[in-house]
């Protein structure tokens, strides 16, 4: 059931990704996922992890779609200009604190996390600019 309905969101969000930006796109899913008629699922979504974390092999279809946010973002990333280990690696760290946050959410509902949310946009912004890498 709860792939069922990650599945369903997800398709919400691949619309946004087509249209949009990858600030768009962590808008969208910090949205998504923050509603209050979305509590339950979220807690469920932890719920579920908790149990995949203890059996992996009982919750690999689930494990395996952990991804496809990450898979999203680094679309975007690198649509805006970063090449794909840069783009791979900030969707990454973006999701897990999108992650991080909504459990953060589900633990300590009066806590102001669209703030943090800013942040992981600014921070998205710092990390496009273009860089040269230590030689050897």
């Amino acid at each position: 059931m709860l792939k069922a309905q990650r599945s369903r969101d997800n398709e919400a969000l691949f619309k946004v990704a087509r249209q949009g930006t990858f600030d768009d796109l962590v808008a969208a899913i910090w949205r998504t996922y923050t509603r209050p008629e979305q509590l339950s699922r979220v807690r469920g979504f932890f719920h579920v992890v908790g149990l995949a974390a203890y059996r992996p092999e009982d919750f690999r279809e689930f494990i395996d779609s952990l991804d496809d946010l990450t898979k999203m973002l680094a679309s975007l990333a690198e649509r805006e200009g970063l090449d794909g280990e840069e783009a791979l690696t900030l969707a990454t760290v973006t999701v897990a604190a999108i992650r991080g946050l909504l459990l953060h959410e589900v633990l300590n509902p009066a806590a102001l996390s669209e703030d943090a949310v800013a942040l992981i946009l600014r921070m998205s912004k710092a990390q496009s600019v273009p860089r040269t890498r230590p030689g050897p």
